[in-house]
Parts: structure tokens; C-alpha cells; sequence
């Protein structure tokens, strides 16, 4: 502990106490907030604080739970006059503000752009071609079925000692078909064959605005989590991309979260988000899971952007002498 923070502690400790036997408790839930906030989550604790923490988390936790109760009582009048308005950012602003909810922020693992707005999962009304691919799951549904008829040698491991990748977080995933894929590019590699045999499914995908960038995109395929399985969480590379998922095979038991926003897929109804915020996938089912994945364009980048970005990535892979400018990642 740093010399002097174990006199501040033991100072504000005293002060929220003072706060409690005066009937403050608002004000004490800061000062016990402001000590908790001076020790990471998870971080060590020194032994001396460990029963003043529990008192502080419980008193900060009733608190944010009085003032959820009162928040919520004065706004349901002015929440009624806007019955049509979509007020998801500002439930996640007071949902943070009563600590129920966690700041996620894009954190790339290769490429940034800056001022792209950080948003877990996209509105619909950014992609107008969302129903049209949305049309096309019955077909591209069709076209999976076939190529599982094959049995789980048609999928590959998605991870396979990709480097960059912390190993021991996917330790149980790695080289191993619990999360298996059939691809059908990856990074602007193609897979000719894997092509030909699901037209449709290209003919939907290429409809979209694909992320074109050689290096990086497009990437495409079907992807397959076994049941009972977990993708731990993790990052994409780069945040001028986002993914498109369409669920076609989607068991009881499946969720994903982003962020802070955790949905259940259901099949034919896709959705697209941000994968350079952290997010997870399960399978709590009895049965696998399958998914269309792809990636396209953010719809906040200009075009002259865009070309910039293309050659950006271009001039590293060459620097680099290699295929792709990443170093890796999913």
C-alpha cells in the first residue's frame, strides 16, 4: 500500500461511520464508495479492512438500490410521455450511475479509429438490408444442413493457437470442434470450394456492404458451439468493422452478451454489434448451435475512409512481409 493511503482509508472509514450514526447514509454511501474505488475489483485487500469493505459494499449497495426506487418514482410520469420514444441509452445511463451496470468500452486489438460511437449492439435502422438477408435464412439454413451432413470433419476449431491469443482463456477450445467452423472467407482469403457449395448463403452475404478490407475482412462463415459450451470473453481487431450474426439452428439455453447487454438468439432474426467490446457466447443447451458470422463496413466512416483504411492496412502487411497486417485474434 502506498505510504499515507492506509491513513486516508482509515480516515474516511471513520468519516462514513460518523455519517451512518448521524442518519446520513446517502452521504455515507460516497465515502464508503470512495474507499471501495481505492481497491481494484479483485485486486488484494489488506487483511484490517476486509470486515469495514463488507459494511461499506452493503451500505453502497442499499443506497444505489433506495435511489433506483427514487429515481424511478420521479421519472414515471415523464417516462409515460414519450411511450414511442426508444430510451435504451438512457436506461444504460441510469443503470450505470446505480453501479448495475459495468463501462464497456471498443478496445481493438489491432487497429483503432477514433470518434466511431461505442454501441454494443446497432439499431436496426442503420442497415436496411438486414430483412433481406433475414428473407434468405430458410435457403442459407438449407445450405448449413447440408454441409453438417457430412459430420463435424466438415468444421474446423476456430481457435488453433492463434497468436496474440492469452492460450490459457481458451485452453478448452483450443484445436477442438466444441466451437467449430465452416468457413467461407477469413480476411479476404476465400474458400473456393466451401463457395460453390452454399451459393445462396454467398449471394445474401455479398448483398451487404462487406468489410473489404484485404488483411482484415471479409471474413464469412458458419459457425457451430456444441452444446454445453462457453466462448469465453474476448475483443475483436478492429473497430471499423462490425459483425452480422444470423442465428439459424438455436437450441433453449443459448445467450450473448456485449458489453453489458446480454440477448437470446432467435432463429431467422439477425442482429449486428461491436466485436472490440468485450462479449461472450453460451450454449447451455442439449443441442449445438449454429450461426451465420460476417463482417461489414461501420456505417460511420466516409468513403475517402475507408479507402484510406484499405491502404493503411495494405502498407503494414507489406511492411511486415505478411498476408495479414493483425497479429491475430477472433
Amino acid at each position: 500500500m502506498p505510504p499515507g493511503m492506509e491513513q486516508r482509508v482509515r480516515s474516511l472509514l471513520s468519516k462514513a461511520s460518523s455519517e451512518e450514526r448521524q442518519g446520513n447514509s446517502p452521504a455515507a454511501a460516497i465515502t464508503y464508495r470512495t474507499v471501495l474505488q481505492m481497491f481494484p475489483q479483485g485486486g488484494p485487500v489488506p487483511p484490517w479492512i476486509l470486515p469495514e469493505s463488507k459494511r461499506a459494499r452493503d451500505v453502497v449497495e442499499a443506497n444505489n438500490r433506495a435511489l433506483e426506487a427514487y429515481i424511478e418514482k420521479g421519472l414515471k410520469d415523464l417516462r409515460q410521455r414519450y411511450p414511442d420514444e426508444p430510451l435504451q441509452r438512457f436506461d444504460q445511463c441510469v443503470d450505470t450511475l446505480l453501479q448495475k451496470r459495468r463501462i464497456y468500452r471498443q478496445q481493438p486489438t489491432f487497429m483503432f479509429f477514433p470518434e466511431l460511437p461505442t454501441i454494443e449492439f446497432y439499431s436496426r435502422n442503420h442497415f436496411p438490408w438486414l430483412e433481406q438477408l433475414e428473407a434468405a435464412a430458410d435457403d442459407i439454413r438449407a445450405e448449413l444442413l447440408d454441409v453438417l451432413s457430412d459430420g463435424s470433419q466438415a468444421l474446423q476449431p476456430y481457435v488453433a493457437d492463434q497468436p496474440g491469443l492469452a492460450m490459457d482463456k481458451w485452453r478448452e477450445l483450443n484445436h477442438s470442434r466444441r466451437w467449430g467452423v465452416y468457413l467461407l472467407s477469413q480476411e479476404g482469403k476465400v474458400f473456393a470450394e466451401h463457395i460453390a457449395r452454399c451459393p445462396k448463403t454467398v449471394a445474401a452475404v455479398n448483398a451487404c456492404p462487406r468489410f473489404d478490407v484485404p488483411g482484415n475482412g471479409p471474413t464469412a462463415l458458419f459457425s457451430i458451439l456444441d452444446a454445453k459450451t462457453h466462448i469465453p470473453s474476448h475483443t475483436g481487431q478492429v473497430n471499423t468493422r462490425l459483425f452480422v450474426h444470423l442465428p439459424l439452428i438455436v437450441p433453449p439455453g443459448c445467450s450473448f452478451r456485449v458489453g453489458g447487454q446480454k440477448r437470446e438468439w432467435e432463429a431467422g432474426k439477425a442482429w449486428v454489434f461491436d466485436d472490440t467490446i468485450d462479449h461472450e457466447a453460451w450454449n447451455d443447451g442439449n443441442e449445438p448451435r449454429a450461426v451465420l458470422i460476417f463482417d461489414v463496413w461501420s456505417p460511420f466512416l466516409s468513403e475517402a475512409e475507408r479507402e484510406l483504411i484499405r491502404a493503411l492496412t495494405a502498407r503494414m502487411s507489406e511492411f511486415y512481409g505478411t498476408t495479414s497486417a493483425s497479429s491475430g485474434g477472433i
